[in-house]
């Protein structure tokens, strides 16, 4: 459908009132919540770094020397870089690739089986079953898996009970809740999307592959996945950017050295006093996640208006 196809579409549908009313409500939305602040912190990001009453001075310039230090660092440094901040970016962008890949293997057979096999009440019971839960605040939550994690937790206790450790083991400091708690934090998420679009598939498909003598691995590799790839594209766009940008949970579940990026964003801007310096950090982090995400729908392709549907 054509782009004045579609707005044509879409005001007969609603009718011109409410077609208007909600044009301008998204707009005023986006532009306020989303573009405006944007826009701030990207002119914060390129200016010297200045207490508030010398905004607007000659002392307010323009610069790009908190970009630079992200790479070089301070010019007192005798480091080539900044190896502290670069790493623990780069370790960010890690972490939050690999909680998209467990999110990915855990939602897939789940959302799979919701779409496909689950019928009736078993299948609504297991949809509550997964909201729930989320009712309950993200702090708390992870609050929850720090005790289950820790050194005293359910799983230590277990496992030095049956025998299978002969002391607690570490999960905090080794990263393991931290993984753990980001994963469960937007599963929801990766669910939904991928359950939708394998929910859209045709079943006499996969009927057909089966009367052919396909295994199981070919059916889903061949028909399912496919099928389901503007839905897995659309949850992993969503569980990626959401645990690069996370800070609750890094805070709360990060062992001593876990620092997470967002951890370095939020000091400039409460600790350090350096909204600057934050600034850019937080638009460093933001184009990256979203090049990243381009990249990778370039090679899966996977167009933007289908992962949309």
């Amino acid at each position: 459908m054509s782009f004045s196809n579609y707005w044509r579409a879409f005001f007969q549908k609603n009718g011109a009132a409410l077609a208007l009313f909600l044009i301008i409500a998204v707009g005023m939305w986006l532009f306020m919540m989303i573009i405006l602040p944007q826009l701030f912190m990207l002119d914060f990001s390129i200016r010297a770094n200045v207490p508030p009453p010398k905004f607007g001075t000659e002392e307010h310039y323009y610069t790009l020397e908190h970009y630079k230090y992200m790479i070089f660092g301070s010019a007192q440094s005798t480091d080539s870089f900044n190896i502290i901040d670069v790493t623990v970016f780069f370790r960010t962008i890690g972490a939050a690739i690999f909680v998209t890949l467990i999110d990915v293997a855990l939602c897939y057979p789940i959302a799979y089986y919701l779409a496909h096999v689950a019928t009736g009440g078993w299948s609504r019971l297991m949809v509550l079953s997964l909201i729930v839960p989320f009712w309950i605040n993200e702090i708390l939550r992870a609050f929850a898996f720090k005790i289950i994690f820790g050194s005293t937790g359910v799983i230590n206790n277990f496992l030095v009970s049956i025998g299978i450790l002969d002391q607690p083991y570490d999960f905090i400091r080794n990263d393991i809740a931290l993984w753990a708690g980001l994963s469960y934090a937007f599963i929801l998420l990766m669910i939904f999307p991928i359950f939708n679009a394998i929910e859209s598939l045709d079943k006499n498909q996969i009927e057909a592959a089966r009367d052919l003598g396909a295994p199981w691995w070919r059916i889903h590799w061949r028909i399912v996945v496919p099928h389901a790839k503007p839905g897995i594209s659309s949850g992993c766009t969503m569980v990626f950017m959401l645990t690069a940008g996370a800070l609750a949970a890094p805070q709360i579940l990060g062992g001593p050295s876990s620092l997470w990026f967002t951890q370095i964003i939020y000091q400039g801007f409460n600790q350090a006093g350096n909204w600057a310096r934050g600034s850019a950090y937080a638009i460093i982090l933001l184009v990256s996640c979203i090049v990243l995400v381009l990249v990778m729908m370039k090679i899966a392709k996977v167009k933007f208006g289908e992962m949309m549907k």
